[in-house]
């Protein structure tokens, strides 16, 4: 049995809420897309995933989906009436992100210079590196 929604928070988080929806919709505002844009616009989503949040806002009535008479038939996602209305949430949201990003930019670097920048896991050094020739082979007499 589904828990009883509590407030209209909880509604709106119930529709939007995910990893992925709100990134559709944000995609959806600059106008109609297809599914494979969309996958592109969203690395790292899989098809699949895609496809399930896709069909939960249909089902929400937050977006649309048209299937366009071509072959291959192709089919295109907007939003509805209902999921414009999102517009002025997303933006707060978007100006948010960026301000907290900011923000946590300078507390970073009030505690310690170093942190002023995010450092992305592929940035991190695990150790000595190896020294690579041109073609990105160890070097002869490195050790691997």
């Amino acid at each position: 049995m589904k828990k009883a929604v509590g407030c209209p928070v909880e509604t709106t988080l119930r529709v939007i809420g995910g990893r992925w929806k709100v990134l559709v919709i944000h995609h959806l505002l600059e106008g109609p897309r297809r599914f494979g844009e969309l996958g592109r616009a969203l690395a790292g989503v899989s098809a699949r995933t895609l496809a399930k949040q896709l069909r939960e806002l249909e089902a929400d009535g937050v977006v649309d989906r048209a299937v366009l008479r071509a072959v291959p038939p192709m089919v295109e996602y907007s939003l509805t009436a209902e999921g414009r209305k999102l517009t002025p949430i997303l933006l707060a949201m978007h100006e948010w992100g960026e301000a907290y990003e900011r923000e946590e930019a300078s507390r970073r670097r009030a505690i310690r210079p170093e942190y002023a920048a995010p450092v992305r896991l592929d940035q991190r050094r695990r150790g000595p590196e190896t020294p690579k020739t041109p073609e990105g082979v160890a070097a002869p007499g490195s050790s691997v």
